[in-house]
């Protein structure tokens, strides 16, 4: 067994992809509509689906906006140095929520970043 994807709902899916694929670098792998039931799912990823977990980012086109409640915690990417990538993100317009620096009670380096629909992603700088 293996993780495939993680499916997010999105409010414009135009938005999504953009900030996926130009702040953090992810490729979109396909994308299609289901008019009949009225959505678009778009996959978004570092790597083709059959190497690795993907980001399902779906578009229920009658809906803007949802509330993200308290359950969903966050993605996790893997970076080579939380700086530097907090500084893309920023010169590409995204937004740092906590700028990277060692983890409270811990010496792990981490940032988080979030997404045009505030769903959070943690940068994890890889140990040497």
């Amino acid at each position: 067994m293996r993780i495939l994807h993680t499916m997010l709902r999105v409010g414009d899916l135009e938005r999504s992809i953009k900030f996926y694929t130009e702040v953090l670098g992810m490729r979109l792998l396909r994308k299609n509509d289901y008019p009949d039931g009225r959505f678009t799912l778009a996959f978004v990823g570092y790597d083709s689906e059959d190497k690795a977990a993907v980001l399902e980012l779906t578009h229920n086109w009658d809906t803007k906006e949802y509330n993200l409640g308290d359950a969903y915690g966050h993605i996790a990417v893997e970076v080579e140095d939380a700086y530097a990538a907090c500084d893309a993100v920023k010169e590409r317009g995204g937004n740092v929520t906590r700028a990277a620096g060692p983890m409270r009670h811990g010496t792990t380096v981490i940032a988080f970043v979030t997404d045009p629909d505030g769903y959070k992603i943690e940068f994890i700088q890889r140990k040497p």
